[in-house]
């Protein structure tokens, strides 16, 4: 259904040590600049870029908006979490954790806000 999510950053050096770190806990690979200047991730088939707005205003963030991106297991979520804290995102919601469904789930604000969640597929 989705081509890519764009989100906007006031910091794009302090958005790819954010991103390529917490991309690389899942397994991924670090941001590669095209030629605007967009910072853009590939992993399992989504692709995410951030940039400064085109309009030249601040960027800012969705209310109410999440970004989900997917994880193969429970560590690797872990590792995405300690990966955004350690890299200027925030801890968002509750610790990472299992919900009822099987689902193994984080949350962060990467350093410009956007909410975003690490997840597993939930059990069968």
């Amino acid at each position: 259904m989705f081509t890519h999510i764009m989100i906007g950053s006031n910091n794009l050096e302090r958005s790819r040590a954010f991103y390529d770190a917490t991309f690389t806990a899942l397994g991924g690979k670090p941001g590669e600049r095209d030629e605007r200047g967009r910072l853009i991730y590939d992993h399992d088939g989504g692709r995410l870029m951030i940039t400064r707005p085109i309009d030249g205003h601040p960027a800012t963030v969705a209310n109410g908006g999440t970004i989900g991106i997917a994880a193969i297991s429970a560590d690797h979520v872990r590792a995405w979490h300690e990966a955004g804290t350690a890299h200027g995102g925030t801890s968002i919601e509750t610790p990472p954790c299992e919900r009822p469904n099987g689902v193994f789930v984080a949350y962060l604000r990467d350093p410009d806000g956007h909410k975003l969640t690490a997840r597993t597929k939930a059990r069968r």
